[in-house]
C-alpha cells in the first residue's frame, strides 16, 4: 500500500517538491519558487542520468514542470493545489497522476486514445518503475 523509497533518489527529490508545494500553499509562495527550482534540478539531473530528453521519465518531470510554471500565471495559482496534493500522492502510495497522463501521449502509448485506455490507466493500481509498462492493453 505505501511505497516509502528513502534510498531513491527520484523519490527523495518528490518527497522535498511536495513539501515545498505544501509550503506553498499553507504558508508562503516561496514554496512555489523554490519547488519550481528543485524541479528544474532535478529534471536536468534526470537528462543527465537518462543520457535522453524524450525518455519517459523526462517527460513526466518536463509536464510537470509545465504545470508548476503555468500556475505562476496570475489568477492560476490555485493550480498549484493539483501538483501539491498529486505529489504527495505520488510520494505516499506511489500513484503519479502525471506519469498516467503522459502515458497517454500520442508518441508513448501504442494503442488509439479510448475511455477504456483512459479508464485502465487512472483505474490501475499504482506500480514500482514505470505506468507506461504496467497498463495492460486488452
Amino acid at each position: 500500500m505505501f511505497m516509502i523509497e528513502l534510498k531513491d533518489t527520484g523519490w527523495r527529490y518528490w518527497l522535498v517538491t511536495a513539501a515545498l508545494l505544501t509550503y506553498g500553499v499553507v504558508a508562503d509562495p516561496l514554496g512555489y519558487v523554490l519547488a519550481i527550482g528543485l524541479t528544474v534540478v532535478h529534471l536536468l539531473h534526470f537528462i543527465i542520468m537518462k543520457r535522453s530528453v524524450t525518455a519517459f521519465p523526462i517527460q513526466v518531470r518536463f509536464w510537470y514542470l509545465s504545470l508548476l510554471l503555468l500556475a505562476q500565471v496570475e489568477g492560476l495559482g490555485w493550480i498549484y493545489w493539483i501538483p501539491a496534493i498529486g505529489t504527495w500522492a505520488q510520494v505516499v502510495f506511489g500513484y503519479c497522476a502525471m506519469a498516467r497522463c503522459v502515458s497517454l501521449l500520442p508518441w508513448n502509448s501504442s494503442e488509439r486514445f479510448s475511455f477504456a485506455l483512459a479508464s485502465r490507466t487512472f483505474l490501475a493500481r499504482p506500480v514500482k518503475g514505470s505506468i507506461k509498462q504496467k497498463v495492460v492493453v486488452k
